[in-house]
């Protein structure tokens, strides 16, 4: 919270620096290419950013029930967009997930009960995203949409295992007790031996604590089958939006007849897994590059970059100034959960 300055100072210098090297080529017409948009087709675009949001909505909603019955989606719509402004100003999206933890709690859920909801959530979003991938690396195998390139291959072979490994990590941790303990005591008392621990009790019994909350979120989801099924869909309809937002920017600068929707989908896809490693706040540089060269496959010219800032503007930054707004208006949260 006390870095919000400093972390959008960072943002925007990073922009500036990605925004030269996209247009430094070609910027007239680029700036020609985005004068001659078509606005109903980036209307659409952000029509589907904004079901992106309020399909995660629906899915954090659905659990967050299960533990407040009465809350709204509208305010669980608000903790979304607030969710995607500190996802993007922070390295890795690392600010986003404790800060619903502390909103949820603000709204009446104790805080470990907003703990065990955000790792639910964050257990089924894993699942559809891996769901995502696996589509589409079945589809490009199987229609050869991207020409080989061994630097993004591996690029996007890292970003898929990463993501794997978390969420296979994540539901190992949560549901199996007996390696959390032997893994804590082992682990905490190596670091004490070795003076990098104080109190090993004290820490001990703090991580069985934090390792308690995902056994409890692995019990509501392993018990709660309609539950997991209907945040996972949810998941699925919101990525499934997200991923085919470029065909609707693509449409707006009249280069709609040069890729197909799976292609579409296969190369958004594809740009996700790999901005979901890099370090650096809503993954610039990574993102960027990633899109300019699945992309580039279909789209050619100046055509291309204008694509690129048009979606970035749409997904990433919109996102950022809808989120401080929303979070402006934050201390209504408790009243509006009632």
């Amino acid at each position: 919270m006390k870095n919000i300055k400093k972390h959008g100072i960072i943002l925007i210098l990073i922009t500036i620096v990605v925004l030269f090297f996209v247009i430094k080529d070609d910027f007239y017409a680029i700036v020609d290419a985005l004068s001659k948009a078509n606005v109903l087709f980036i209307a659409l675009g952000i029509v589907f950013t904004i079901s992106y949001w309020f399909f995660k909505s629906l899915a954090l909603h659905n659990i967050v029930k299960e533990y407040k019955e009465k809350t709204k989606v509208s305010q669980i719509f608000k903790q979304i967009t607030i969710t995607q402004f500190f996802n993007g100003i922070t390295p890795f999206a690392s600010g986003g997930q404790p800060m619903q933890v502390y909103m949820l709690n603000k709204s009446g859920i104790k805080l470990t009960h907003s703990t065990n909801i955000i790792v639910q959530d964050f257990i089924l979003y894993q699942m559809a995203l891996i769901t995502h991938g696996l589509i589409a690396v079945f589809l490009n195998w199987r229609f050869h949409f991207l020409q080989d390139n061994p630097l993004l291959r591996n690029l996007t072979i890292l970003g898929f295992a990463i993501n794997t490994l978390v969420g296979l990590g994540l539901l190992f941790v949560s549901f199996s007790t007996k390696f959390n303990s032997f893994v804590v005591n082992k682990v905490i008392g190596l670091f004490s031996k070795i003076k990098i621990i104080k109190s090993k009790e004290k820490t001990i019994n703090s991580w069985k604590r934090r390792l308690n909350e995902f056994n409890e979120s692995a019990e509501i989801l392993r018990n709660n089958k309609i539950l997991v099924l209907k945040g996972y869909i949810f998941n699925m309809i919101g990525l499934l939006c997200y991923y085919l937002t470029p065909l609707f920017v693509i449409y707006s600068l009249g280069y709609g007849s040069s890729i197909t929707l799976l292609a579409t989908y296969v190369c958004c896809a594809y740009v996700t897994i790999i901005g979901a490693f890099v370090p650096i706040p809503g993954g610039s540089g990574g993102i960027e590059y990633g899109f300019l060269q699945f992309f580039g496959n279909f789209i050619k010219g100046s055509a291309l970059p204008a694509v690129l800032i048009v979606w970035r503007s749409i997904t990433y930054y919109l996102a950022i100034i809808v989120g401080s707004i929303v979070f402006n208006t934050f201390k209504g949260v408790d009243q509006e959960c009632e």
